[in-house]
């Protein structure tokens, strides 16, 4: 038999020993471990999908299944050039993911265990999205620019202290007396938490995507405060009247007083049992 095959074989049957020296100690505890991993692991998908990190650990886990096959067929080049290759890549993740890290401290900084609008009964939510709605397609009709920031699970104390701290609950006029082209703090950002207008005319963070300098400063700024944080953020175009929304660092453009409504619904988990 080719040494190689039987090397492989060899392999194969030592990693089968390990595996059920596992399952021999198998007990609450490693069901609990296994839980605690698959969770972290679905943790750091969660924030770095749909950006390039994925791409680039796609590669350096094929990267990792060459180099196991070539140790295994004792592939003397191919080992040597893997083992310098990883090596390097190793160092060089921080670097290469440096904004992805950063992300992900800001969220676990900057965590609530429950969210504003969670804390709300089905029926006060419901009147939050129709105020919301309603005030959005009463600015997209007369084409005035808006940029409102709904805060979840992360907290926005930094964004909001930026701004012009309000702490007012929210209603339709207070929303449309804020983006009145003559009012003082049309142009920044209002932060709502639950049925409260925590700020209005703040500055928010632009996006530095290469991608997104074809986009007003409005979506820009959408864009990149749902990138570092979990906030939903709807978008009014001053020039053309359009409705958008930001989640994650993604643009959904083009919604009406209805689609934007099923979407903040979908978003705020209201399809939960909520009494």
């Amino acid at each position: 038999m080719n040494p190689g095959v039987v090397k492989v074989l060899g392999s194969a049957d030592q990693t089968l020993s390990l595996f059920e020296a596992i399952f021999s100690k198998f007990n609450f505890i490693s069901v609990l471990d296994i839980i605690i991993v698959a969770a972290l692991f679905y943790w750091i998908y969660t924030i770095i999908k749909e950006t390039r990190a994925v791409q680039i650990l796609y590669g350096i886990g094929l990267l990792f299944v060459i180099w196991f096959f070539g140790r295994t067929l004792n592939l003397t080049a191919l080992n040597f050039i893997l083992k310098y290759a990883l090596t390097a890549i190793v160092v060089a993740i921080p670097i290469v993911f440096q904004p992805e890290l950063r992300n992900a401290l800001e969220k676990i900084g900057t965590a609530k265990l429950v969210n504003d609008f969670n804390k709300l009964r089905k029926n006060q939510l419901i009147s939050i999205i129709d105020i919301i709605s309603e005030v959005c397609a009463i600015l997209s009709k007369n084409k005035t620019g808006a940029l409102i920031v709904l805060s979840r699970n992360q907290k926005l104390k930094e964004h909001v202290e930026k701004g012009t701290v309000l702490d007012a609950r929210l209603s339709t006029e207070l929303l449309l007396n804020i983006f009145s082209p003559k009012a003082p703090l049309h142009d920044g950002a209002v932060i709502i938490a639950g049925n409260k207008i925590k700020a209005a005319g703040t500055i928010l963070p632009l996006s530095e995507s290469k991608f997104d300098y074809r986009l007003g400063t409005r979506h820009r700024a959408a864009i990149g405060i749902s990138t570092i944080s979990d906030a939903i953020v709807i978008i009014v175009s001053e020039e053309r009247g359009e409705i958008s929304i930001a989640v994650d660092g993604i643009l959904e453009s083009g919604l009406t007083q209805e689609s934007l409504k099923n979407r903040l619904m979908q978003l705020l988990n209201l399809k939960e049992n909520k009494k």
